[in-house]
Protein backbone atom coordinates (compact mmCIF):
# COMPACT_ATOMS: atom_id res chain seq x y z
CA UNK A 1 0.00 0.00 0.00
CA UNK A 2 1.36 3.67 -0.87
CA UNK A 3 1.79 6.20 1.86
CA UNK A 4 1.07 9.59 1.83
CA UNK A 5 3.27 12.45 2.55
CA UNK A 6 1.02 13.44 5.05
CA UNK A 7 0.40 9.71 6.30
CA UNK A 8 3.91 9.15 6.92
CA UNK A 9 4.25 12.55 8.99
CA UNK A 10 1.28 11.75 11.05
CA UNK A 11 2.19 7.70 11.53
CA UNK A 12 2.81 7.22 15.27
CA UNK A 13 3.46 4.02 17.22
CA UNK A 14 3.47 6.23 20.56
CA UNK A 15 1.38 5.28 23.40
CA UNK A 16 -1.87 6.88 24.45
CA UNK A 17 0.15 8.55 27.42
CA UNK A 18 1.93 10.84 24.79
CA UNK A 19 -0.85 12.95 25.38
CA UNK A 20 0.36 14.16 28.32
CA UNK A 21 4.10 16.06 26.76
CA UNK A 22 1.58 17.16 23.93
CA UNK A 23 -0.52 19.42 26.62
CA UNK A 24 2.39 20.59 28.39
CA UNK A 25 5.06 21.46 25.76
CA UNK A 26 2.14 22.77 23.19
CA UNK A 27 0.24 24.22 26.64
CA UNK A 28 3.44 26.60 27.32
CA UNK A 29 3.90 27.73 23.85
CA UNK A 30 0.38 28.33 23.31
CA UNK A 31 0.00 30.52 26.62
CA UNK A 32 3.58 32.35 25.69
CA UNK A 33 2.85 32.89 22.51
CA UNK A 34 -0.62 34.60 23.33
CA UNK A 35 1.45 36.98 25.92
CA UNK A 36 3.71 38.26 23.01
CA UNK A 37 0.63 39.81 22.05
CA UNK A 38 -1.00 40.99 24.88
CA UNK A 39 2.18 42.11 26.40
CA UNK A 40 4.51 43.25 23.73
CA UNK A 41 6.49 45.55 25.52
CA UNK A 42 7.44 43.17 28.16
CA UNK A 43 7.03 39.52 26.07
CA UNK A 44 7.16 39.96 22.42
CA UNK A 45 8.29 43.09 20.46
CA UNK A 46 9.76 45.27 23.33
CA UNK A 47 11.78 42.02 24.55
CA UNK A 48 13.24 40.69 21.33
CA UNK A 49 14.50 45.31 20.49
CA UNK A 50 15.92 44.65 24.40
CA UNK A 51 18.16 41.43 24.17
CA UNK A 52 19.26 42.00 20.15
CA UNK A 53 16.39 40.53 17.51
CA UNK A 54 16.52 42.07 14.24
CA UNK A 55 13.92 43.65 13.67
CA UNK A 56 11.80 42.94 16.87
CA UNK A 57 8.67 45.19 15.80
CA UNK A 58 7.56 42.35 12.95
CA UNK A 59 9.52 39.29 14.61
CA UNK A 60 7.77 39.57 17.72
CA UNK A 61 4.31 39.25 16.69
CA UNK A 62 5.54 36.38 13.96
CA UNK A 63 6.87 34.88 16.72
CA UNK A 64 3.94 35.16 18.96
CA UNK A 65 1.76 33.50 16.17
CA UNK A 66 3.98 30.42 15.56
CA UNK A 67 4.09 29.56 19.21
CA UNK A 68 0.08 30.11 18.97
CA UNK A 69 -0.84 28.27 16.18
CA UNK A 70 2.07 25.22 16.44
CA UNK A 71 1.13 25.00 20.35
CA UNK A 72 -2.18 24.60 19.00
CA UNK A 73 -1.61 22.04 16.95
CA UNK A 74 0.39 19.99 19.21
CA UNK A 75 -2.17 19.77 21.77
CA UNK A 76 -5.00 18.66 19.27
CA UNK A 77 -2.04 16.57 17.97
CA UNK A 78 -2.64 17.76 14.29
CA UNK A 79 1.00 17.93 11.92
CA UNK A 80 2.78 17.23 15.04
CA UNK A 81 5.76 16.83 13.64
CA UNK A 82 5.18 19.69 11.17
CA UNK A 83 4.91 22.39 15.04
CA UNK A 84 7.71 20.71 16.71
CA UNK A 85 10.20 21.77 13.85
CA UNK A 86 9.10 24.96 13.94
CA UNK A 87 8.93 24.99 17.27
CA UNK A 88 12.45 23.52 17.80
CA UNK A 89 13.95 26.87 15.24
CA UNK A 90 11.64 28.76 17.71
CA UNK A 91 13.23 27.67 21.50
CA UNK A 92 16.79 26.90 19.80
CA UNK A 93 16.67 30.49 18.79
CA UNK A 94 15.39 31.21 22.50
CA UNK A 95 18.59 29.27 23.73
CA UNK A 96 20.88 30.93 21.58
CA UNK A 97 19.60 34.39 21.76
CA UNK A 98 19.35 34.29 25.83
CA UNK A 99 21.45 31.60 27.34
CA UNK A 100 24.27 31.41 25.09
CA UNK A 101 25.33 35.31 26.62
CA UNK A 102 25.02 33.78 30.22
CA UNK A 103 27.27 30.56 29.84
CA UNK A 104 29.72 33.18 28.19
CA UNK A 105 29.11 36.14 30.76
CA UNK A 106 28.92 38.50 27.86
CA UNK A 107 26.86 39.41 24.96
CA UNK A 108 26.90 36.95 21.94
CA UNK A 109 26.71 37.32 18.30
CA UNK A 110 24.63 40.73 18.68
CA UNK A 111 22.64 39.21 21.48
CA UNK A 112 22.40 41.25 25.29
CA UNK A 113 23.55 39.66 28.09
CA UNK A 114 20.66 39.72 31.02
CA UNK A 115 21.83 40.86 34.16
CA UNK A 116 22.11 38.23 36.56
CA UNK A 117 23.62 37.97 39.80
CA UNK A 118 26.14 35.35 38.29
CA UNK A 119 27.17 34.02 34.95
CA UNK A 120 28.38 30.62 33.72
CA UNK A 121 27.15 27.24 32.71
CA UNK A 122 25.09 26.42 35.91
CA UNK A 123 23.42 30.36 35.98
CA UNK A 124 23.12 28.98 31.96
CA UNK A 125 21.58 25.51 33.31
CA UNK A 126 19.25 27.51 36.10
CA UNK A 127 17.97 29.82 33.03
CA UNK A 128 17.67 27.65 30.56
CA UNK A 129 15.32 24.55 32.26
CA UNK A 130 12.12 25.69 30.85
CA UNK A 131 13.46 25.72 27.25
CA UNK A 132 15.71 22.87 27.68
CA UNK A 133 12.60 20.85 28.90
CA UNK A 134 10.57 22.54 25.84
CA UNK A 135 13.37 21.62 23.60
CA UNK A 136 13.18 17.54 24.73
CA UNK A 137 9.62 17.39 24.84
CA UNK A 138 9.41 18.57 21.19
CA UNK A 139 12.12 16.36 20.05
CA UNK A 140 10.25 13.59 21.79
CA UNK A 141 7.00 14.65 19.79
CA UNK A 142 8.97 14.94 16.67
CA UNK A 143 10.59 10.94 16.79
CA UNK A 144 7.33 9.15 18.18
CA UNK A 145 4.87 11.37 16.87
CA UNK A 146 1.14 12.40 18.35
CA UNK A 147 0.49 8.98 20.01
CA UNK A 148 -1.79 6.73 18.47
CA UNK A 149 -5.43 7.11 20.13
CA UNK A 150 -5.39 10.33 21.50
CA UNK A 151 -4.52 12.72 18.04
CA UNK A 152 -5.79 13.83 15.01
CA UNK A 153 -2.09 12.83 13.69
CA UNK A 154 -3.66 9.43 14.20
CA UNK A 155 -6.76 9.25 12.52
CA UNK A 156 -5.28 11.18 9.38
CA UNK A 157 -2.41 8.16 9.17
CA UNK A 158 -5.13 5.08 9.48
CA UNK A 159 -8.85 6.38 8.61
CA UNK A 160 -10.13 3.38 8.83
CA UNK A 161 -9.26 2.33 12.41
CA UNK A 162 -8.76 6.06 14.14
CA UNK A 163 -5.29 4.82 14.95
CA UNK A 164 -1.70 3.54 13.05
CA UNK A 165 -2.19 -0.15 12.25
CA UNK A 166 1.15 -1.02 14.67
CA UNK A 167 -0.23 -1.12 17.97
Amino acid sequence: MKTTLLGRLAATRAPSATILIRIVVGGVFLTEGIQKYLYAADLGEGRFAKIGIPMPEMMGPFVGGIEIICGALVILGLLTRVAAILLLIDISVAIVSTKIPILLGHAFWGFSLAKLPRYGFLSMMHEARADLAMWFGLLFLLIVGAGRNSSVDATLASPNTGSNSAR
